[in-house]
């Protein structure tokens, strides 16, 4: 590409030939080589006249609005005064259909959070502030401070109150499904002691749409190669015929010369170790079973890269809001462009300053500028929060960080445009459960057995295995039958 343009249009890089494969359903390594800056919006039709829909009148194309978020929260709690910040890094003003966000250090980083066992506390909180975001924009009542504690018992849930759920024939609540007037609901959230994902969508798309496939993984890569401290959590879906994978990570920090290769090794670990293993109810659906297997894939984050460049040149850029010529030193930009990891992926223009480090909460001044304050770490400002994504069909709409001061890191947002397709006939609303998992009960007919409708708090447990998926969804999957 040629350097004066390398800033102009998302950025990306041809794919080497070891990523190649003869066919999608046999391979789950192949990744379509992507057209150079410039040719974004032929790229994204590209993703439909290189899809079946052109051969085949069984399926259309529609669009998608896809939120991407990620911010690293600092070790700290959400309180309710953060809804205002929450509010406007969700840019609800521009609502998506589905939102993903990821966060890192949502527990502080101790030996004991790392090496203990993981409390899904923290989890809960969040994914109840987020919910009650979501809905009370549009005017959902019941989304009101919680009048009952948290508990490991009910933390997958998508923001409703324990007092609006009812009992489940395990003696756990669910999320009812009548009468609700929720409008995003939680498809799947997952935690790795500080890094964690949550996945919401339209109450109105999960009723339209078939979606297959809700699976989560989890790659710790830190101390030792193998601790939770740093790393990444997965969700991998289908929606009607197109698969998605959302990847929040937080890689290895320092700014030390050397460093970025931890990162990049932490990245081809998180490649490698992340498996989305076939589970009974996917019928005969070949889902993907790698990162790099499905059609549209979105890598978010405390990826951590700095810059190639002295403190003080650093902050002179930043000062200036020369942003262009402050990226000719991104870690990261250097490492798309030499080919060194992420190839082929795009990443929007970035037009705002380095999000990484402020001196303190409540602060717009970075760390360790002039005058320094005691005990105060010196840090060269860098955008170690970013966003990233592979597939044809996929385009941005915005990039951008909002301005909560919150943590040490200012939060990142990415708003896409991404194009599905739908099969127009036959095909079931929601995955099925295969009827051989379902409790039989005497026929009167000739004494065989049938398959009843109601399925045991055991059943619902083998089916979710290690995937925390919303009891709204689960319960919607059992109806549809």
């Amino acid at each position: 590409m040629d350097k004066d343009n390398k800033h102009h249009g998302s950025r990306t890089i041809r794919l080497p030939r070891w990523f190649s494969r003869k066919h999608k359903g046999a391979d789950p390594f192949q990744l379509s080589v992507i057209s150079d800056g410039g040719e974004e919006n032929d790229d994204y039709m590209d993703g439909v006249a290189d899809g079946s829909s052109e051969m085949d009148p069984c399926i259309s194309t529609n669009e998608l609005r896809v939120f991407i978020g990620t911010w690293n929260v600092a070790g700290r709690s959400p309180v309710g005064s953060l809804a205002v910040d929450l509010d406007e890094w969700l840019n609800l003003k521009d609502a998506a259909d589905i939102y993903v966000l990821g966060f890192q250090e949502i527990v502080p980083l101790k030996a004991k959070t790392v090496i203990g066992a993981e409390d899904p506390r923290e989890a809960t909180n969040w994914n109840l502030l987020i919910g009650k975001t979501l809905n009370n924009k549009y005017g959902c009542p019941w989304l009101t401070p919680l009048m009952n504690p948290i508990t490991a018992e009910n933390n997958r849930n998508d923001g409703i109150p324990n007092s609006e759920r009812q009992p489940s024939i395990s003696g756990r609540t669910t999320t009812p499904m009548r009468g609700q007037q929720s409008k995003y609901k939680l498809m799947a959230s997952k935690k790795m002691v500080g890094v964690f994902i949550s996945v919401w969508m339209r109450g109105e798309l999960i009723e339209k749409y078939n979606i297959a496939g809700v699976k989560v993984c989890s790659v710790a890569c830190g101390i030792m190669g193998y601790l939770g401290n740093k790393g990444s959590v997965s969700i991998s879906m289908s929606i009607d015929g197109t698969s998605f994978c959302f990847i929040a990570a937080h890689l290895a920090s320092g700014e030390k010369k050397g460093d970025e290769g931890r990162r990049n090794h932490q990245v081809s670990e998180i490649f490698r170790r992340t498996y989305f293993p076939r589970l009974p109810e996917d019928g005969d659906n070949l889902l993907p079973l790698t990162i790099l297997g499905h059609d549209r894939i979105f890598w978010f984050g405390d990826l951590n890269y700095r810059l190639y460049l002295e403190d003080n040149m650093a902050r002179h850029f930043i000062r200036q809001q020369d942003w262009i010529a402050l990226q000719k030193f991104d870690q990261l930009q250097r490492e798309l462009d030499d080919g060194g990891v992420f190839q082929g992926w795009k990443e929007g223009n970035i037009e705002f300053a380095p999000t990484y480090k402020y001196s303190s909460s409540n602060c717009n001044r970075y760390s360790g500028a002039i005058p320094s304050r005691a005990g105060e770490k010196q840090r060269t400002p860098a955008w170690c929060d970013r966003i990233l994504w592979y597939g044809k069909g996929v385009r941005q709409l915005s990039y951008f960080r909002s301005e909560s001061k919150f943590s040490d890191h200012r939060p990142v947002s990415a708003l896409f445009c991404t194009r599905i397709e739908v099969v127009k006939s036959g095909n079931p609303r929601f995955p099925t459960i295969p009827t051989t998992f379902l409790p039989r009960t005497p026929s009167k007919n000739h004494g065989q057995e049938r398959a009843t409708g109601e399925v045991p708090s055991t059943l619902l447990s083998l089916i979710v295995r290690d995937v925390e998926v919303s009891p709204t969804y689960m319960q919607a999957c059992i109806s549809s039958r």
